[in-house]
């Protein structure tokens, strides 16, 4: 059995493979957002078969990564990942008053997030919450903190990876909670918050 060790492009970020496949056969490979953290592992395609997949360590697998292509047989297998929406937090709005009310209004935000325990990733002025509990339920958090200031939407998973960095995408898509997993690359092992200990 052939075992798919590398990743030859992606139909989504070259136009090169985008024409190559616009009329190829495409076998789509699902991968839940768990899975995709991996280097290796047993995947099953939309046509039935079964794939072994080993990657470099650290691979980082983005939707769309072709890992077979025939020209002859005009027929491609790819990598599609089903990623978890991710709710956005929009502080922008905090950069027009002063520096106190930020801090103030920050460190609330901090405290209702920290308190549900939930892994956050802060780029610029928007922080980036993963769905750990029901959508629902992060919202009525959110709305119960009523923090001013700041905005909040559900965007989909595969919307926010292009503004991050792999260990980012690890942290808001690498599994937390999936305990049910391999720990073999540690992709579960992480605890995002600390607690200041008492002294």
């Amino acid at each position: 059995m052939k075992i798919y060790t590398e990743i030859i492009g992606n139909m989504y970020q070259t136009p090169e493979w985008a024409e190559k496949l616009k009329n190829a056969e495409i076998e789509s490979i699902y991968l839940d957002q768990w899975t995709a953290q991996k280097s290796r592992f047993l995947a099953k395609s939309d046509k039935g078969e079964e794939y072994p997949i080993a990657l470099k360590r650290h691979s980082q697998v983005i939707d769309g990564d072709i890992i077979y292509y025939s020209p002859e047989e005009n027929k491609a297998i790819v990598l599609r990942i089903e990623l978890s929406p991710v709710l956005v937090i929009d502080m922008s709005a905090l950069e027009k008053i002063d520096p106190e009310t930020m801090i103030r209004i920050s460190v609330e935000l901090g405290h209702a997030i920290g308190n549900q325990h939930w892994p956050a990733v802060v780029k610029g002025t928007k922080v980036y919450v993963p769905l750990t509990v029901d959508k629902k339920v992060m919202l009525s958090v959110m709305e119960t903190h009523h923090i001013e200031g700041i905005t909040y939407e559900f965007q989909k998973g595969l919307e926010i990876i292009p503004y991050l960095a792999p260990h980012e995408i690890r942290r808001l898509f690498g599994g937390a909670g999936q305990e049910s997993h391999s720990h073999e690359d540690g992709h579960n092992a992480y605890h995002p918050h600390t607690h200041p200990h008492q002294h």
